[in-house]
């Protein structure tokens, strides 16, 4: 069986990133750039006034000068003039600083009498003003390729004269569940029937990575039902099945796939839950075939599915990431499998995270998965740990999964 990592290169190695498309700057938040975005225009065009105050020469703006005021230049309406000694224009956050005018008196350090003002405060050449540029320059790079576009990003690009931002299309990726027992939510659930949970945690998981997630109908059982599901897939990113991967009587994923042209690369990892993972490919389409149990099924997605979709997405295929907690209760040693322990998060007196194991792993059990703010990471054949000792873990509750 494979090692955790080793399966996750595997899976890595033949994607590559979708093809770039343009898309409206009001569609592109959390897209991925696929080319640099340069500034259009120097931010800001031109030396502004960074307060409500008065444009002045810093050698004239001394403590108790007084100061002849010229006009007037509200923002978007810059003064065609050229300032003099011992005058001063008024001026308002943003307003362009006039030719011969390197500071601003803000009018808190002004007494103003009719057109003359006197200077409370002295005020040094370069005070509060916001010089040509000051943010970025035409022609700079502003957001680099390969980077998800944040609500802060979508401001800059704007700012930057972008109404168009070139991105990577979204990675498609079919699901399929199979399993003569399933049924969709809110279906009839036949004697000895479950509900179908995968489809749509595996939808939900695929879209907050980015990705565009085709749910098809479930799949019987039965080799015709997985080759007719398997041509839905054609022209996708990723296929993704749930269940039928093992190597039971009824676990046709493979045999029944295999004249649609399935290579299969590995299947069966070292590691707990989801042992019985799946990847190769079919008729160019990559497939991923995860474990039909439900708790199985989403810690496979969190370790594999969403660094391949990073890796489409054209982002460096990271993963989830791990930090450090303290054991609030001791654990067992592991055995040659890497674990994947449900738990929970605290905040220790002292500041420090901890995390409990939940009593219960039985892999059944998806409230607990739902429950859980913390998968804790524990290597193949890993001592027993006493409470204190730190550990690997990924946190749940900040993954937005």
């Amino acid at each position: 069986m494979l090692s955790v990592e080793e399966a996750r290169a595997r899976i890595l190695a033949p994607l590559r990133p979708t093809t770039p498309e343009v898309v409206a700057l009001a569609e592109a938040w959390q897209r991925v750039t696929a080319a640099p975005a340069v500034a259009r225009l120097t931010q800001p065009p031109a030396a502004l006034s960074a307060m409500d105050g008065y444009a002045v020469r810093g050698t004239d703006a001394k403590e108790g000068a007084r100061l002849r005021v010229v006009g007037a230049a509200p923002a978007g309406h810059p003064w065609r003039g050229t300032l003099g000694p011992g005058e001063a224009l008024r001026l308002f956050t943003g307003s362009v600083m006039p030719d011969g005018a390197d500071a601003v008196l803000i009018q808190e350090n002004a007494s103003a009498e009719g057109d003359t003002i006197t200077v409370n405060s002295a005020v040094a050449a370069g005070g509060h003003v916001r010089r040509r540029g000051q943010d970025f320059a035409e022609g700079e790079v502003v957001v680099p390729a390969d980077r998800r576009l944040t609500a802060r990003q979508v401001g800059l690009l704007a700012a930057a004269n972008h109404p168009w931002v070139v991105v990577h299309r979204r990675p498609r990726v079919a699901i399929l569940s199979t399993g003569d027992e399933l049924a969709l939510p809110g279906e009839p659930i036949g004697p000895g029937g479950i509900v179908s949970s995968n489809s749509h945690a595996l939808a939900a998981v695929v879209r907050a990575c980015g990705g565009d997630a085709v749910v098809l109908p479930v799949a019987k059982d039965d080799a015709a039902a997985l080759a007719g599901a398997a041509e839905a897939a054609r022209g996708m990113d990723l296929f993704v099945t749930s269940g039928g991967a093992s190597v039971g009587t009824h676990d046709l994923v493979q045999s029944a796939l295999a004249p649609a042209g399935l290579r299969v690369d590995f299947w069966k990892i070292a590691m707990r839950p989801g042992k019985p993972l799946l990847f190769g490919s079919l008729g160019g389409v990559p497939l991923l075939g995860l474990p039909g149990n439900p708790v199985s099924s989403l810690v496979c997605a969190l370790l594999f599915l969403w660094p391949a979709l990073e890796r489409l997405s054209g982002l460096p295929a990271t993963g989830a990431p791990v930090t450090r907690a303290t054991l609030a209760a001791p654990l067992r040693a592991n055995d040659a499998r890497a674990d994947h322990l449900r738990g929970t998060l605290d905040e220790a007196p002292d500041g420090t995270l901890r995390v409990t194991a939940f009593p219960r792993q039985d892999s059944a059990l998806l409230r607990l998965l739902a429950d859980a703010e913390a998968l804790i990471l524990r290597p193949p054949h890993a001592p027993a740990a006493s409470a204190g000792e730190d550990v690997k873990v990924i946190r749940l509750d900040r993954l937005g999964l």
